[in-house]
């Protein structure tokens, strides 16, 4: 079984939900969804993201590191949330991912991991 992160995109600047009301149906909906990933036994780890805004950037350079504010991109769109899943194939995994993105009404990436380096 292959693990792949499964990212969450939003926005900052707008709204992602038209109303309080249906930004809690989504809560609901993404702890349904976390439920049956568990029982399928595809959950590694999952959960939701403070905005990029309380972000900080550790960097090193020449031995000195230096941290900066805020996200490292520059972009509209951050993570807001992610679930790291196991499964059989990238089709099994975006066939999940269409599930998450269903239930947190957001797009979702889909992007395997590194296969470990044979010893």
């Amino acid at each position: 079984m292959t693990q792949y992160l499964l990212a969450v995109h939003g926005s900052e600047d707008v709204a992602n939900y038209p109303s309080p009301e249906e930004m809690q149906k989504a809560f609901e909906a993404v702890d349904a969804f976390n439920a049956e990933l568990q029982a399928s036994g595809a959950w590694v780890f999952g959960g939701g993201l403070e905005p990029a805004s309380t972000a900080t950037v550790v960097r090193v350079e020449d031995g000195d590191v230096l941290t900066t504010d805020g996200p490292f991109m520059e972009t509209k769109e951050h993570i807001g949330g992610f679930w790291i899943i196991e499964a059989a194939d990238l089709d099994a995994a975006l066939a999940v991912a269409a599930k998450g993105s269903i239930a947190c009404a957001q797009p979702v990436e889909v992007r395997p991991f590194q296969a470990e380096p044979e010893a």
